[in-house]
């Protein structure tokens, strides 16, 4: 699509499609998820943010992943908490840079995909969600978090790259017209 200007200011129809896909985010989120601890949420966030930085390139991506959880977090009961920010950051971020070639096939999104899958939702959060909710029981909480945030996020990446494996030619098309 379209890189920043001269001036670092992105094209109407870049900043149209991040929009739109930063409010898809959050209504997958919040509105759109299933949550059965405090610790766990099965949602399809992850495919927008994915998008974004495959359509729009990485500082793109990074502000839909930065925007997406800070306007999420206003709309839920435990509010904002920066430790908890980096993972979509990084995934809008990571495939952005997998941004340089228009043929899509399944393994470059999932090179995409997967790496901030597992060192950001899955290694870093876990951890972060043990400091915040068990400081005390940091070790046993964070192994907890871990295991199960793997299964989590084992479900949602095979969703995840299985839509966006299905929508990529859509948006192949649409980008060209």
């Amino acid at each position: 699509m379209s890189k920043p200007n001269a001036n670092g200011a992105f094209g109407v129809r870049t900043l149209v499609g991040c929009a739109l896909l930063t409010a898809l985010a959050v209504v997958m989120a919040r509105l759109i998820s299933f949550a059965p601890t405090e610790t766990v949420r099965y949602s399809l966030e992850t495919l927008p943010i994915l998008l974004s930085g495959l359509l729009f390139g990485p500082l793109a991506g990074a502000l839909v992943g930065f925007a997406s959880d800070f306007l999420g977090c206003l709309l839920s009961p435990w509010g904002y908490n920066p430790l908890l920010c980096l993972p979509p950051i990084l995934l809008g971020l990571w495939a952005g840079f997998w941004r340089t070639k228009p043929d899509k096939s399944w393994l470059r999104i999932a090179l995409a995909l997967i790496p901030p899958i597992l060192v950001g939702y899955i290694l870093e959060q876990s951890a972060a969600l043990a400091f915040v909710y068990h400081p005390n029981t940091f070790l046993p909480s964070f192994l907890t978090n871990l295991t199960t945030r793997a299964i989590q996020y084992g479900i949602i990446a095979a969703i995840d790259l299985a839509l966006a494996c299905l929508l990529w030619p859509l948006l192949q098309k649409s980008a060209q017209r």
